[in-house]
């Protein structure tokens, strides 16, 4: 039973109320390339993990209706987080009554056999330019978050911890944030993120790698050419 996961879908309906190849033509017909590669690779009994903007959608019954519904109704257990562009994402109950088959990772983790993944969205980093207070509020609650997230996971009993932002946790090999101090903290294997986008990650020289045992891997779907990545067999 395998485990995939993508970030940054950014779907917008069929046909796209917000067509993405403005922003490069390789997101042309992307929707499509998605959910091809998706039916042709998972299976059930699989999990797939995405890690925010998924829809572009501002409300719930819209995200569902263009995106939501359809990812749900694809082979695999769905585990979706917030991103900063979902502005569907409301309440846990309101999320969970509106689309049953998704499990989503709010305070919460999602275990699969012995593996638990845990998430949260994240946010700027205090390395980052212009950070400011209110910036550091909003980084503190995200940390606490996943903190809540992988305590409960190893409360629940599992062996093998995968944490998941949406926001990259560090940028460069030397950086130490709450989010690395978690991973190391709580021995995660893997830390998966999204948000940036394409030739931007070598741009910005983010790290991918190993550090302090856990690795930490970009799987932004354009930078993954659309398709699933596969993080665990």
């Amino acid at each position: 039973m395998a485990i995939y996961a993508m970030g940054d879908l950014h779907f917008s309906g069929e046909p796209p109320t917000k067509p993405m190849e403005v922003f490069g033509e390789q997101w042309l017909n992307h929707r499509e390339k998605v959910l091809a590669y998706w039916k042709e690779t998972v299976k059930d009994g699989d999990t797939v993990l995405l890690v925010g903007d998924t829809s572009w959608s501002m409300e719930l019954p819209d995200a569902v209706e263009k995106d939501l519904g359809v990812l749900q109704d694809l082979p695999g257990e769905l585990v979706i987080l917030k991103g900063n562009h979902d502005y569907w994402w409301t309440s846990l109950k309101k999320m969970e009554e509106a689309l049953p088959r998704i499990h989503f990772l709010h305070n919460t983790f999602y275990q699969t056999g012995d593996v638990a993944l845990c998430g949260t969205r994240g946010w700027n980093l205090p390395s980052m330019q212009g950070f400011s207070e209110h910036d550091q509020l909003i980084y503190d609650r995200e940390c606490q978050r996943l903190q809540r997230s992988l305590e409960g996971a190893r409360a629940a009993g599992a062996k093998h911890l995968i944490a998941a932002l949406h926001y990259p946790p560090l940028y460069h090999p030397d950086e130490v944030t709450g989010f690395t101090e978690l991973c190391k903290q709580y021995e995660v294997e893997q830390c998966i993120y999204g948000h940036v986008h394409g030739d931007a990650a070598h741009f910005l020289n983010l790290f991918q790698g190993v550090r302090d045992g856990t690795q930490y891997r970009l799987v932004a779907a354009d930078y993954v050419d659309f398709r699933l990545v596969k993080i665990r067999d």
